[in-house]
């Protein structure tokens, strides 16, 4: 049995310790954010932060994960009220959306260590692929959350989530128990 923190709450996943996080976190932990693209570490999608870095949850076993602490887009925060959520939706930076947690998670991470981050920079530490090409709004997007981390700008809430915290933890399997995981409260 692997044993990690996802999401602020310990979970235990009795699977293969060679699989993939990713799919430990999807098909187990029903934490559906974090997407499949293209399995090999290329496109990004599957991006979440382990330890507070941006790792491609495809290329991370579940052994690798023991005892770590995992995000995912659900855990970066309940309302959208992350600034990189937030200036995302202001800066119109996402399109279908497929890439978009994975972007988000990325650039969380970046500016939890760097708030006022250049062009290159953003561009270096953001991989991920856009097949809609949100690139320039994306630019824009991780500095305005820069300067709303920085408490330089505000932005007017994104709408919030149709659904109650509470009733969405109760909808996943690894925060209430079930096939697969358990969950320590």
């Amino acid at each position: 049995m692997t044993s990690m923190t996802v999401n602020e709450r310990p979970v235990h996943f009795d699977m293969d310790p060679q699989t993939p996080l990713l799919w430990a976190l999807r098909d187990a932990a029903n934490l559906t954010g974090t997407k499949y693209g293209c399995g090999v570490g290329d496109c990004g999608a599957c991006m979440v932060l382990v330890d507070g870095e941006a790792l491609r949850s495809c290329l991370v076993t579940l052994g690798e994960a023991e005892g770590r602490f995992i995000t995912t887009i659900e855990g970066l925060s309940a309302d959208r009220s992350h600034p990189v959520q937030q200036a995302l939706v202001a800066e119109q930076a996402i399109q279908c959306g497929f890439c978009t947690p994975g972007i988000a998670m990325a650039a969380a991470a970046l500016i939890g260590r760097n708030p006022e981050p250049t062009e290159a920079e953003i561009m270096a530490a953001i991989p991920n692929l856009c097949r809609c090409g949100v690139y320039p709004r994306l630019v824009r997007a991780v500095q305005r959350a820069g300067r709303v981390a920085r408490r330089r700008e505000r932005i007017s809430a994104a709408p919030a989530p149709g659904i109650d915290p509470a009733d969405a933890a109760r909808a996943v399997p690894a925060l209430g128990g079930g096939s697969g995981t358990s969950a320590d409260d």
